[in-house]
């Protein structure tokens, strides 16, 4: 059984109940959001809008759990540790399972994340600070509005690095080369150019130390779907909690552009 299958496996059993950040390595994972079939159209234009936070990897046909370019095994309703449940806009519940919420209508769309890229900043020596610290990355809601497509709409999720000038440099050289998983970043420098007030507040994830001579670089974030389902107010969606992400089949080496 391959790394990545036994995840998948692990969450359906309830072995895995935690992020999946450091799991599975080398393998592709994958932001989540399930909607139904009536909303679906719209989101996909959304996604064609707005590449760089919402990069399709993989969409299912209405009612279908699984995604067959992304693993023969998977079932999207058992296979992420955390699922988070939206009416309206608004959160209704984290669960392990989203089979007693499963439609027939229902589409599934899996979008890249930074985790991908994150391995060839490792390999190439680059430090991660929400690793050393051993947290989950912190992401911000920013003033930077999304492409509307239909109903969604809203602002632009980003995750955030710090790094030093000449190691920003090299970052940016690496994540360009990823575009299916965010690419190059979309902001350096000054978070209030952005909209954040208070870079040790994230909206998502976890707060990180920014040492002297270090600068935060700001990348698209996955997450940003969830702060459009809160704009947009869906009658009904599904995603995956933050950190908590579909491991795929693929590798991330199949996702770099020479």
């Amino acid at each position: 059984m391959l790394e990545s299958e036994q995840v998948r496996v692990d969450a359906r059993h309830g072995k895995l109940t935690g992020p999946t950040a450091g799991l599975a390595y080398g393998y592709v994972q994958a932001n989540l959001v399930i909607l139904p079939a009536e909303d679906a159209m719209d989101f996909l234009v959304f996604c064609q809008r707005n590449p760089k936070p919402c990069p399709l990897l993989g969409v299912s046909t209405p009612g279908q759990k699984g995604i067959p370019n992304l693993g023969e095994n998977l079932d999207i309703a058992t296979d992420i540790p955390r699922y988070r449940v939206w009416k309206g806009g608004e959160l209704v519940e984290e669960c392990a399972d989203v089979t007693g919420y499963w439609r027939d209508d229902l589409v599934s769309f899996a979008i890249g994340c930074s985790f991908s890229f994150e391995e060839a900043l490792l390999e190439q020596g680059l430090e991660l600070r929400h690793i050393s610290q051993g947290c989950n990355v912190p992401m911000y809601r920013t003033n930077v509005p999304t492409h509307a497509a239909g109903k969604f709409h809203g602002p632009l999720v980003v995750s955030m690095r710090p790094f030093k000038p000449a190691d920003a440099i090299r970052a940016i050289q690496i994540t360009s080369r990823f575009p299916d998983v965010h690419g190059s970043p979309v902001h350096i420098g000054d978070p209030g150019l952005i909209g954040i007030k208070d870079i040790l507040k994230p909206e998502y994830g976890d707060p990180v130390q920014i040492n002297d001579g270090e600068m935060p670089v700001f990348w698209a974030c996955g997450v940003t779907p969830q702060s459009v389902l809160m704009a947009s107010k869906p009658k009904f969606c599904i995603t995956h909690a933050p950190g908590h992400m579909l491991v795929t089949d693929l590798k991330n080496a199949q996702l770099a552009v020479l």
